[in-house]
């Protein structure tokens, strides 16, 4: 595999009620240079250095009401978008190839497995 070849590799699976932003740190394994995120990623600075030292944080700036995104910023978030955009291919191969639109089992479990495995599936056919 080359050094371009994307592959997933942490996953969390966790009740509908828990925002992604809260396991982060579940999801880095402490060797990252980059940690690229949409928006719901800002304000945690903190985990990322916690978790993986080294790493620079990528995520998406946010704008308010009240405090606009500068054309720098906005520059910025399309360039990260550009991106992100070819890590979420992955989640199209998911959702697609595997028919993975919604969860079919009852139970946290037994949904998490399916997960797991369409995930490595999905490493398995990247490298070709």
């Amino acid at each position: 595999m080359d050094s371009k070849t994307k592959l997933i590799h942490s996953v969390v699976v966790t009740p509908a009620n828990v925002h992604d932003s809260q396991v982060l740190g579940d999801l880095l394994h402490g060797n990252e240079t980059r940690v690229w995120g949409d928006s719901a990623y800002t304000g945690q600075k903190r985990v990322i250095h916690e978790r993986s030292p080294n790493a620079r944080d990528f995520t998406q700036r946010k704008g308010s009401r009240h405090r606009q995104l500068s054309e720098q910023e906005r520059s910025s978030n399309r360039h990260k978008s550009k991106i992100r955009s070819r890590v979420e291919h992955l989640f199209g191969i998911l959702k697609g190839q595997f028919g993975y639109k919604k969860v079919r089992y009852r139970g946290l479990d037994k949904n998490a497995h399916a997960v797991f495995t369409k995930c490595a599936l999905a490493n398995l056919g990247d490298g070709q």
